[in-house]
Order: structure tokens, then C-alpha cells, then sequence
């Protein structure tokens, strides 16, 4: 195994670690106890201190399910990348004159 497997199989393992943790971390009881689906409202996002309403769309996305969307994210920037530079067709040096 070279030098730049090992280094990717690392982040890919690092990665892995943390997108299981961000969705084990995430509350999910919250959503998953009701058997119908509800409208969450857009309207009075802000209530009267300034601090978001928690039925919000707003909270839901941003601080419920925040780490768990960043390490999608990350994931699907990564995923772009590796199109790109597969894309580019690099070929390695041949060693064998």
C-alpha cells in the first residue's frame, strides 16, 4: 500500500467516523414519535426576545439537524472533487525504461 492509499483510507475512515456520529448525536425523537406528517410554519420564526421559535423551519434545519446536513455537505464537496480529478485522467509516471 503506498503513501497516498493510506492517507485516503485514513480521511475516508475519519469521515465515516464522524458523518455516524453527527447522525448518532442528532435528537431524533423529537420527529420520529408522530405517525402523521405536520406542516412546520415559516411564519414568527422570531418571537418576541429575538430567540427563534422552536417549531420553526428555520431551527429545525439550521440547529436540530445542522452537524448532520455540514458532514453531508463536506461529503458531497468531496464527492465533487474526486469527479474532477477523476475526470482529469491523471497518469502516473511509467518506471519502466
Amino acid at each position: 500500500m503506498n503513501k497516498r492509499t493510506a492517507i485516503g483510507a485514513t480521511v475516508a475512515a475519519l469521515l465515516l467516523v464522524v458523518l455516524v456520529s453527527s447522525v448518532f448525536m442528532t435528537d431524533w425523537d423529537n420527529y420520529m414519535t408522530n405517525d402523521s406528517p405536520e406542516s412546520i410554519p415559516y411564519v414568527d420564526v422570531v418571537d418576541e426576545n429575538g430567540n427563534l421559535n422552536t417549531n420553526s423551519l428555520n431551527y429545525g434545519i439550521f440547529v436540530q439537524y445542522g452537524p448532520l446536513l455540514l458532514v453531508l455537505a463536506i461529503l458531497m464537496f468531496g464527492a465533487m472533487i474526486a469527479g474532477v480529478c477523476i475526470a482529469r485522467e491523471e497518469v502516473e509516471k511509467d518506471d519502466s525504461n
